[in-house]
């Protein structure tokens, strides 16, 4: 699914809460009634009809064939819609460029948006309509070019791919006859990769820096002066490289976290430093995890296979989870507080206190998306 962001402005204002009313019955539906739609989209007067059909034209719901009942779904284009209207009300996202990555679960794209300070400063609420976004023309913000910034909008989309295997013992719609929501789960990865973005850029750690996150999407800073670890055919010390990843790793583990999918399509090489960066964090677990000790040894297993087919650059040294992750079962060993350590916090118990909760980490689990 492409992001279409053309046909946003003309979307109108009942169209979009025709839209949400989608949404909002999408909680405890799988597929909605149409007679719900139109309960909760409230609209005074005739015509939700006629916007129902304009939405599902434009494929943002789709009709359900062979249903038990008349009812629509919202698509990843309709997610889509509804997500940039809350980011262009908090000036994240004024306008859209090209898309720069596209992966088995997500895409990539170039954004506009005022600098983070603004963006703090905005109310969702405060009824600002930047114009982007928003079908009735109300009047705009004036957006001085100087406050505009680059952007990556990196926008989650699990289950297009060949990942459609959950386990049989988890339901995400509370009916056990339904499948499960994709778009659920996309906002559950877009929210975890947001919340560990948000702590490791506080610790110090070589991440982008997060801006802002909304649904299944997370606008972060863009890295145009980094390229990705696959594309560097040659480096004049892959010795250091490989030491300075190899340290990645343990830091992040002494810290309570292992990335699970570190490797030459997760790491980006700063041109100027030529030291590396982490991105794509919705796979990565805690050091408590039962596959922990697994999980630490692959990432390791990664990087060495790729600098021995890649540089020829073969090491005898490397790191072991047993003999150099000392974060595990330190909450003990500290008087059970759990969030201290030799190195300094655990990051996944800070990470597990804030917005993206324990329960939400085992309901991304349940998917076999991540964890393969």
């Amino acid at each position: 699914m492409r992001l279409d962001a053309k046909g946003i402005r003309y979307i109108t204002v009942d169209e979009f809460r025709v839209l949400t009313a989608v949404e909002t019955g999408s909680r405890n539906h799988e597929i909605v009634p149409t007679s719900l739609i139109k309960r909760l989209a409230n609209l005074h007067g005739g015509g939700i009809n006629k916007f129902i059909g304009d939405l599902a034209r434009k494929n943002l719901i789709t009709k359900v064939a062979n249903s038990k009942y008349d009812g629509y779904k919202l698509t990843y284009g309709g997610y889509d819609y509804l997500a940039l209207k809350s980011l262009s009300k908090k000036n994240c996202v004024v306008s859209v460029g090209n898309q720069i990555g596209v992966g088995k679960e997500a895409d990539v794209y170039v954004v506009m948006g005022k600098t983070q300070s603004q963006n703090e400063n905005s109310d969702e609420n405060s009824g600002s309509k930047p114009g982007m976004i928003h079908g009735r023309r109300a009047k705009e913000e004036v957006i001085d070019n100087e406050d505009i910034s680059e952007y990556a909008l990196k926008i989650h989309r699990l289950g297009r791919t060949s990942f459609r295997s959950v386990k049989s013992n988890r339901d995400y719609t509370n009916n056990k006859n339904s499948s499960p929501s994709w778009l659920y789960l996309s906002r559950l990865s877009a929210q975890k990769e947001f919340a560990f973005m948000q702590v490791l850029s506080r610790f110090g750690f070589p991440v982008p820096r997060p801006i802002e996150q909304n649904r299944h999407c997370v606008v972060m800073e863009l890295l145009d002066n980094a390229i990705p670890l696959k594309q560097i055919n040659k480096i004049e010390n892959p010795g250091r490289l490989y030491s300075d990843l190899m340290d990645l790793i343990v830091k992040l583990a002494n810290y309570g976290l292992i990335h699970c999918d570190f490797n030459e399509f997760n790491l980006l090489i700063d041109n100027n430093t030529l030291k590396p960066i982490l991105i794509d964090f919705p796979q990565m677990v805690s050091v408590t995890h039962k596959n922990a000790e697994f999980y630490f040894n692959r990432d390791v297993e990664c990087i060495r296979t790729f600098f021995r087919k890649k540089f020829n650059y073969v090491s005898l040294v490397y790191p072991m989870f047993t003999k150099d992750v000392t974060s595990v079962d330190v909450g003990a060993k500290n008087g059970g507080d759990g969030e201290s350590t030799s190195a300094g916090y655990r990051l996944d118990l800070i990470v597990a206190n804030s917005s993206f909760t324990h329960k939400m980490e085992k309901e991304l689990e349940q998917v076999n998306i991540f964890y393969k």
